[in-house]
């Protein structure tokens, strides 16, 4: 899961700026005093909802498609969330974890002065298609 994107209604605000409501998240709303400051908002009210459901093992709902969208009131924007660059910035927490590998490889890349840990996660990386 990278980037995710999610049609979100903006309602003009008659005390000024913009309330943001997600079809697809009705617990997430959020405001902001103009069109961009909105945006912004929405964008981390949207991470908000998505990483807490993610956290708690409930459904990520797949993105309604904007002609399912009923819209009478607001202007209907999509909203970008990479998820990726989150985790990334929120749970850089090291995790411990156990291998296995043949004597003769973990005495050679001792005598080197590899980085076991490193090298786990450049490989992990690679493995996965992903950007450090």
């Amino acid at each position: 899961m990278k980037k995710l994107f999610y049609p979100a209604v903006f309602h003009k605000d008659e005390g000024g700026g913009f309330w943001v409501s997600f079809p697809d998240i009705p617990e997430c709303l959020t405001e902001g005093d103009d069109m961009e400051k909105a945006y912004e908002m929405a964008v981390d009210a949207l991470g908000l909802a998505l990483t807490s459901r993610k956290e708690e093992g409930d459904v990520i709902p797949v993105p309604s498609a904007i002609d399912e969208i009923k819209n009478n009131d607001g202007i209907l924007v999509i909203v970008e969330f990479d998820m990726m660059r989150h985790l990334k910035k929120h749970s850089a927490k090291a995790v411990k974890k156990t291998l296995t590998i043949p004597e003769w490889l973990n005495e050679e890349a001792t005598s080197e002065g590899v980085n076991f840990s490193q090298v786990l996660q450049d490989a992990l990386i690679r493995k996965l298609n992903m950007k450090s």
